[in-house]
């Protein structure tokens, strides 16, 4: 066993919104295919959550939820569109509060990235803020399903912030959730409306930074009002270069998109709405996968300096383990940042425990990430403990929904 983390900025607590965690460590947001068939939390869900808050005082993020139909889709993603999903999730988030710890929902909307083949059994189109595929084998599957992707009219997007947005966050308040948290990174839809390699409008909501970065911002303002600034979060990904983004090789540089993002969301908080944080994907991962050292371009030092509220940086601080450099100056370095756990906390669900006291790492199984059933999900156990399961039937275990 090696040094814990505990005497450092990590264990210390912090103010977020209007509740006070415990530590400064978060469960990340992290795509599992668990949720059941009609997109309703699923029972395998309930209790991977509750395992990773057993720690009181952590922060959950919940994995990327679908805020309507149009927003997907993908098989097994939850969503928080309708009664049946707000049930199921309430039996979730009141379990992560029995624990004595908070949880966050990520809303999701996929925009050119979702799949057009389920889309198109919805009745729903394939739709970006511009025409443009994510890649050649994006196009053919697009055109092979009859479902080829469309630009979004202004009535559209008015409808997905007034309608999709604000229906999911009313939805996700009324199931327990503290905290929404607006998925805008790794190139899904709203990082589409940002960057002018997805976005090629020349309406209200493209062109120049500020008509780019509109959507963004209707929608923290809408949300705002409706929930509270102080349960409002955003994810950013200024550097990544996942799912067709160009990052510092687009027209214009991230460094200057972001900065106005950034900057628009500070003068709110002057302005008294203040966000509970601004979670930020670090440019040594992209997606899921790590970047190689020598091909990482970038800091987010510039975002920390234009944004005063509570920070939450993720992306790859397990990489010395168990010495934690850049976790410890990152942490250390302020009294604000969050550091965000999704990999190691798949595998480790008593984290917070084993990074206070040092305890060594469990594996994860990359694998086993995204597959549809409890084997490699709910079968990692606490540190010093064993869990007594078959395999083949964890394998074959499937999630059922918990309405």
């Amino acid at each position: 066993m090696t040094a814990g983390l505990e005497q450092t900025n990590l264990f210390k607590p912090i103010t977020v919104g209007k509740h006070t965690l415990d530590q400064r460590i978060a469960f990340a947001p992290t795509t599992r295919f668990r949720a059941a068939d009609d997109h309703t939390p699923s029972d395998l869900m309930l209790q991977y959550y509750s395992d990773r808050a057993q720690t009181p005082g952590t922060l959950l993020i919940s994995e990327a939820t679908f805020i309507s139909p149009r927003s997907g889709l993908y098989p097994n993603i939850p969503g928080i569109w309708n009664e049946k999903h707000v049930q199921g999730w309430k039996k979730i988030t009141d379990a992560v509060h029995a624990k004595g710890s908070l949880i966050a929902s990520q809303f999701w909307f996929l925009g050119r990235v979702g799949s057009p083949e389920l889309l198109k059994k919805h009745g729903l189109d394939l739709i970006s803020p511009s025409p443009f595929y994510e890649s050649e084998q994006s196009k053919k599957t697009a055109e092979a399903a009859g479902n080829p992707v469309r630009a979004l009219t202004e009535e559209e997007i008015k409808s997905i912030i007034y309608e999709d947005y604000k229906n999911a966050a009313i939805n996700a308040i009324n199931a327990g959730f503290d905290y929404v948290e607006i998925h805008s990174a790794h190139g899904y839809m709203l990082d589409q409306f940002l960057q002018p390699a997805t976005n090629q409008r020349t309406d209200s909501y493209g062109g120049s930074i500020e008509k780019r970065a509109r959507i963004v911002l209707e929608i923290i303002d809408l949300l705002s009002d409706t929930i509270g600034a102080e349960k409002l979060a955003i994810r950013l990904s200024p550097w990544a270069k996942f799912q067709g983004m160009k990052a510092e090789k687009d027209s214009v540089h991230p460094v200057t998109t972001f900065s106005y993002v950034v900057n628009e969301l500070q003068k709110r908080a002057n302005n008294g709405k203040q966000l509970a944080y601004l979670s930020l994907v670090e440019p040594r991962v992209q997606g899921g996968s790590d970047v190689n050292s020598a091909d990482v371009v970038g800091s987010n030092e510039f975002v920390k300096s234009l944004w005063k509220g509570a920070i939450l940086q993720s992306g790859n601080y397990t990489y010395d383990s168990p010495e934690f450099k850049l976790l410890k100056s990152d942490v250390n370095g302020d009294n604000r940042t969050m550091i965000g756990f999704s990999r190691y906390f798949i595998s480790n669900p008593d984290l917070v425990e084993r990074l206070k006291k040092g305890h060594e790492l469990t594996p994860y199984v990359r694998s086993l990430f995204y597959a549809t059933h409890n084997y490699g999900y709910n079968t990692f156990p606490n540190y010093g403990k064993e869990l007594q399961y078959d395999p083949q039937a964890e394998e074959k275990r499937r999630p059922v929904s918990l309405v």
